[in-house]
């Protein structure tokens, strides 16, 4: 199992944070953001990480982060820039070449969560598998619908009239198929190739299962969640 972490784009809103470094690397509480998503693959056993950057903030991935060899023994980073954002899916086309013939798991380097993913992780097969989280206010999300044996019957992507409560968080595990499948995504109006076009992908094969996530998550790409995450840790952290 390979990993990646998509830590690109623009972050616009979040400027005028984000015109001296790259969202990922503002602090949430007492790190850099990307420490978060870095650590959920760390914790669950991945070792080989790309991190997919912009290339305007690549010198400051590569001060911070180095090799990876100071995150433990046997961890690898490798870097790869995108030079526009093309979409969440575009990460497995930069990523081709590093995930092989490996399965990969994605995560988005503005995504903070804290559930343990080692046995998802650990008993994925073959296919894609996604994640789902209960939400107020699902209408802003990617929105999953499944039955109660994890099948997934629908995935819709900011419905108006949402057929079930649980968002799609920013972690996704596929087969190393999903690089073929991101090639033949069509751009979206917006111009870009959609996430939730690979997760249909392998729903029409009957191949897509979902997990629930427990625990905190939070998506740190505006003022509001980024400070909710900085004093969720806060808390955490002085708590323990």
């Amino acid at each position: 199992m390979k990993g990646i972490i998509l830590a690109g784009g623009k972050a616009t809103r979040l400027r005028p944070l984000t015109k001296m470094t790259s969202k990922q690397l503002l602090p949430v509480y007492n790190k850099p953001m990307i420490y978060y998503p870095l650590y959920t693959l760390l914790n669950a056993g991945i070792k080989d990480i790309l991190i997919i950057i912009a290339p305007e903030y690549a010198g400051h991935f590569l001060n911070l982060l180095g090799s990876g060899k100071e995150f433990g023994e046997g961890v690898k980073f490798s870097y790869e820039v995108q030079d526009s954002p093309r979409g969440l899916a575009d990460a497995f086309i930069v990523g081709e070449n590093f995930i092989g013939d490996d399965s990969v798991t994605m995560i988005l380097g503005d995504n903070i969560f804290e559930h343990d993913f080692t046995d998802d992780i650990k008993t994925f097969e073959k296919g894609g598998r996604i994640f789902a989280i209960e939400v107020p206010d699902p209408k802003r999300f990617g929105v999953v619908e499944f039955d109660e044996n994890n099948k997934v019957l629908s995935i819709e992507e900011k419905p108006e009239n949402p057929k079930s409560n649980f968002a799609i968080p920013g972690l996704y595990i596929f087969d190393n198929r999903v690089i073929q499948f991101a090639k033949e995504v069509e751009p979206s109006e917006r111009g870009e190739i959609e996430i939730t076009d690979l997760h249909n992908k392998y729903l029409s094969l009957g191949e897509l299962d979902v997990r629930q996530v427990k625990g905190k998550w939070f998506d740190a790409g505006t003022f509001d969640s980024l400070l909710e995450a900085s004093n969720f840790i806060a808390e955490k952290e002085k708590g323990e």
